[in-house]
């Protein structure tokens, strides 16, 4: 926690001085970051095909709940702006007590010189990196954001797999048994063949490996492979623990097992193992029960496995 912390607090202050948060004549504007912002969620909203109202214009209380910022201090900037010509205010009809917001010609004009200068900046910083580092810095900001905000926040995406997701599901998946369960080499030797094997002898009609993002960052995975005589096996289902609790778990099996039953498999079975009491948990609720239970030692200490099966001629008799 502590090494967390410092690291949080370090990056907070680098990131203050790296978007100048604490300039008051912000990228040459005139106006603080805050100011900015406010400018910012103005014009955004006036340029939205859904904007915030009926009238398609924002109100004060919207620019707030946007920025989570103080209603007096967004009521200042307002009336800034307002005197600098930038803005326009009408009362809101039904209601005398709100009123609408609109950029003025030169309002507008100062928001593009703020989003000009801002993009400028950006695109400096990021022409001093190689594509490779690009991506990596994309993909990064994308996992910080995601583990900081809120889940309400979230917006979950389903897709199938693409060249290199083989490799980062089977370091994730050996990275989280290793720190949930102390599973040793044995459960990476697993997982990796699993993936190599998929790879190698992958079935387009018959198989598939489906990943689940939110904004682009890996947060789980499953897969469904042929065992042949109409047999197809469920396989290395896996929820990052950031994205746990937002049924990303039950919509990844539902999925596997759609896809089992309209490719004409009879039957999926799967291999679990009695400690992992949520995925156990999602199996049971999709039909599948045990039919094998036994020991084994091959992640080093011994653990119990569970094989699972469902057969589609059941649910049909």
């Amino acid at each position: 926690m502590d090494d967390a912390l410092s690291a949080v607090r370090a990056f907070n202050r680098f990131y203050t001085l790296f978007v100048g948060a604490l300039d008051p004549d912000f990228l040459g504007t005139n106006l603080s970051l805050p100011e900015a912002r406010v400018l910012f969620e103005i014009a955004q909203a006036s340029g939205s095909e859904e904007g915030f109202g009926a009238a398609r214009q924002p109100v004060a209380t919207d620019i707030q709940a946007a920025l989570d910022m103080d209603a007096g201090y967004v009521s200042r900037v307002l009336a800034r702006f307002q005197t600098r010509g930038w803005i326009t205010r009408a009362r809101v009809s039904g209601d005398g007590r709100r009123r609408s917001i609109a950029l003025t010609s030169a309002g507008r004009a100062a928001f593009e010189l703020l989003d000009e200068r801002q993009r400028a900046k950006v695109e400096a910083v990021l022409a001093r990196l190689t594509p490779s580092q690009r991506s990596d810095l994309v993909a990064s900001l994308r996992t910080a954001r995601n583990l900081l905000q809120q889940p309400a926040q979230w917006t979950v995406s389903l897709r199938t797999f693409r060249p290199g997701d083989m490799g980062l599901i089977a370091a994730r998946q050996s990275i989280l048994y290793r720190e949930t369960y102390g599973w040793g080499s044995g459960i990476e030797v697993n997982i990796g063949e699993v993936t190599a094997a998929f790879l190698r002898d992958f079935k387009p009609d018959r198989e598939q490996c489906w990943v689940a993002e939110i904004d682009g960052v890996l947060a789980g995975s499953i897969f469904l492979t042929d065992d042949g005589g109409g047999l197809s096996r469920l396989r290395l289902l896996y929820v990052e623990p950031f994205a746990r609790g937002l049924g990303i778990g039950d919509t990844l099996v539902a999925t596997c097992v759609d896809f089992a039953r309209q490719v004409g498999y009879d039957a999926v079975w799967l291999w679990t193992h009695t400690i992992l009491e949520s995925a156990r948990r999602i199996y049971a609720a999709h039909g599948f029960t045990i039919t094998d239970v036994h020991m084994h030692e091959e992640f080093g200490e011994p653990v119990q496995g569970e094989n699972w099966r469902l057969d589609f001629a059941a649910e049909t008799a």
